[in-house]
């Protein structure tokens, strides 16, 4: 009965190690001092312009590309002006406008789970979870729709007139980007490769 009163203990203490674990790497670190100071700046010197960024401020879409206008304040974006004051804190956002029919690819956020709000439009969005199901919605003014860290997701404006925009919360001060296109058709070396798939058929570049 003691050693399995024991054992019973030691599993219950393992599981909750393994949970604090994945909670801690489920996140960014945490601060232990109320803001983090970059390296060569004076802490008496930080004044109410370091916790602010003009990165969203009057920005325009580009109307000339099929996909959607994203700009991020992050800790490492705008290259020229990171959002410094985020690190650390676990967020940072994004504004994202999607002019008549452009699209914002399959992506993912490895390190943040993101919240979108749309400001003004109609915007379709999806997302695809780890067992290869799809969750599509239409989203309209005002709507909020969560895309959970590391899932692969997109959204699309179908609309042939109006200009779609929304705002993105992360989880992370740096969420992290991987465009699916980008990773599988533009990568260093090619992965569609005969060798690397052991595909029996490829014709003219199509895999049967």
């Amino acid at each position: 009965m003691g050693r399995l009163l024991h054992s019973s203990f030691a599993l219950l203490v393992f599981i909750a190690v393994a949970l604090t674990l994945q909670s801690v790497q489920a996140s960014d670190p945490e601060l232990t001092k109320d803001f983090q100071v970059p390296a060569g700046i004076n802490a008496a010197d930080i004044d109410g312009t370091f916790f602010t960024s003009e990165a969203l401020r009057n920005v325009m879409p580009n109307v000339a590309s099929p996909f959607a206008t994203v700009t991020t304040a992050n800790l490492v974006a705008p290259a020229k002006a990171p959002f410094l004051a985020v690190d650390g804190l676990g967020v940072s956002m994004a504004l994202l406008q999607f002019p008549p029919g452009t699209v914002n690819p399959p992506h993912t956020h490895p390190r943040g789970t993101e919240l979108l709000f749309i400001i003004e439009g109609t915007l379709d969005v999806g997302l695809v979870d780890t067992t290869n199901k799809l969750f599509t919605n239409t989203l309209y003014k005002g709507d909020i729709f969560a895309f959970p860290k590391g899932l692969v997701h997109f959204q699309i404006n179908n609309d042939k007139y109006k200009t779609v925009t929304a705002l993105g919360a992360f989880s992370s001060s740096n969420a992290g980007l991987v465009r699916l296109p980008n990773t599988l058709f533009n990568t260093s070396a090619p992965i569609f490769d005969k060798a690397t798939f052991r595909l029996e058929t490829v014709v003219e570049g199509r895999i049967w």
